[in-house]
């Protein structure tokens, strides 16, 4: 229970003395008038114990930065006259290309945000595919989380990757 409270209630208590003490009293008994009167000064005295102990309000001001307007502007696009002559083009036979492999992001994987990527990358998972190839219980252990959340990340890396 908070202190100001319990001042409070000790004011209260000396205020109904003080009720009670006026009720049965009868205005000739002096001493009766000043117990009354003191019970009165005490209760005023806790209520402001009670005042002075409250619990304050922490205010802070809080700074944030104003956004600034991105630094570049997009490029200026000239578009040029397109040629009206047509050239037939004969197909040429095209060798077996291999896809082009993408890094991917690691907030790519589910459960991953940037503020888990950057912890991440402190360790030196860079990619989905380092998240792909890393132990579960040892990044677990790095970062100190349980294993399970890590072995999701594993999982959905791999299937990012294709290792599934």
């Amino acid at each position: 229970m908070r202190s100001d409270y319990a001042l409070y209630a000790v004011s209260v208590i000396f205020f109904i003395i003080t009720a009670l003490v006026l009720a049965i009293n009868t205005l000739a008994d002096f001493e009766r008038n000043l117990s009354a009167i003191s019970t009165v000064i005490l209760g005023l005295l806790f209520v402001a114990l009670g005042y002075s102990q409250r619990p304050r309000l922490k205010t802070s001001l809080m700074i944030r930065p104003t956004p600034q307007p991105p630094a570049t502007t997009a490029p200026q696009v000239t578009l040029s006259p397109v040629p009206t002559v047509q050239e037939t083009v004969t197909p040429q036979p095209t060798e077996a290309v291999a896809p082009i492999k993408t890094k991917l992001e690691l907030t790519q994987v589910k459960g991953i945000k940037e503020k888990r990527a950057e912890q991440l990358r402190a360790l030196g998972i860079k990619s989905v595919e380092d998240l792909a190839n890393a132990s579960a219980a040892e990044l677990a252990a790095k970062l100190k989380i349980a294993s399970y959340f890590t072995e999701k990340w594993i999982e959905n890396a791999k299937e990012l990757a294709g290792k599934s």
